[in-house]
């Protein structure tokens, strides 16, 4: 079966421009070099440190969470989130860490749907500027806020998310209809994306989608925008918080770059509604771990 599927995947790498693998490649080396190896020793004593089975977790968490956000175009932040605070990452975090892998796939996802003329610019100038205000507050109020209190809120918070997903899944093709506030319900998916470390495309996306909006400019509009709120995001918590988990931001980009071909094979393997209910679950449950860690007996 690997054997088939190969040529189809090696299909898939060589679509990807050469540029994307060049600059995620020599980004990660440049944040591991100046912000870590100086404090440990030589190259093979900070490979060893750095280089764990914490290390292929957070490869694994960036890798499902691309597979699925490569399926159904939306939920990648979510996913990756519930994962990491599941394990005892922080909130602040693994939203920093989730936001900054982000700001590579955003990024790579909004060149591609510009070239295909996929975004509307007019909606896509109604978002971005409210968009990345939303975010830059959630990501300021995280950053500040101890992780610990804020971790069940933002749990319950996916845990909601989780059963958006599973419901999205039943939606129904509906006439298209005026859209008033799109601003505000930007700014709102910006800030719910920061604090929650993800959120955008459940908020946004389903909205305007149900809303009867064409999918194909919604999803491309939505996208294109998700990068600079991505960058706003990330751009704060290194400011307030430094540059921190570098394992954490290593892992899920590398993940994410490997299952970028897979996922245009799920595509046609799964069917989108069984995809979003498994995912919904998945993070109903992960969500539901965190918060009974918090129910005093």
């Amino acid at each position: 079966m690997l054997l088939v599927l190969l040529p189809r995947i090696k299909d898939n790498f060589d679509r990807i421009p050469t540029w994307v693998f060049a600059a995620v490649l020599v980004s990660i080396y440049i944040v591991i070099y100046f912000f870590t190896i100086g404090n440990l020793g030589t190259p093979i004593q900070y490979a060893q440190s750095f280089f764990t089975l914490q290390f292929l977790l957070y490869v694994g968490v960036g890798f499902a969470a691309q597979m699925v956000d490569g399926a159904l175009g939306m939920a990648y932040g979510i996913s990756a989130s519930t994962f990491l605070i599941s394990t005892g990452v922080s909130p602040a975090a693994a939203s920093a860490g989730v936001h900054v892998a982000e700001v590579f796939t955003t990024g790579a996802s909004a060149v591609s749907h510009f070239s295909l003329r996929n975004v509307n610019k007019k909606l896509f100038k109604n978002m971005v500027i409210p968009g990345v205000l939303g975010a830059v507050v959630g990501a300021y109020i995280l950053s500040n806020i101890d992780g610990d209190v804020v971790k069940p809120y933002v749990a319950a918070y996916l845990l909601i998310m989780g059963a958006i997903v599973i419901k999205k899944s039943f939606g129904r093709t509906i006439n298209k209809q005026p859209i008033k506030g799109v601003g505000l319900l930007a700014a709102v998916g910006g800030f719910l994306d920061s604090i929650g470390g993800g959120g955008w495309g459940p908020v946004v996306t389903s909205t305007l989608l149900s809303r009867g909006r064409d999918p194909k400019y919604t999803i491309g509009t939505v996208n294109t925008t998700e990068f600079f709120v991505a960058f706003a995001s990330a751009g704060i918590f290194t400011l307030f918080m430094g540059l921190q988990n570098v394992q954490v931001i290593a892992g899920l980009v590398v993940g994410g770059i490997i299952a970028a071909p897979f996922g245009a094979l799920i595509v046609g393997k799964i069917k989108p509604r069984i995809l979003m209910i498994m995912v919904g679950i998945l993070i109903i449950l992960l969500s539901l771990r965190t918060l009974i860690k918090y129910i005093p007996f």
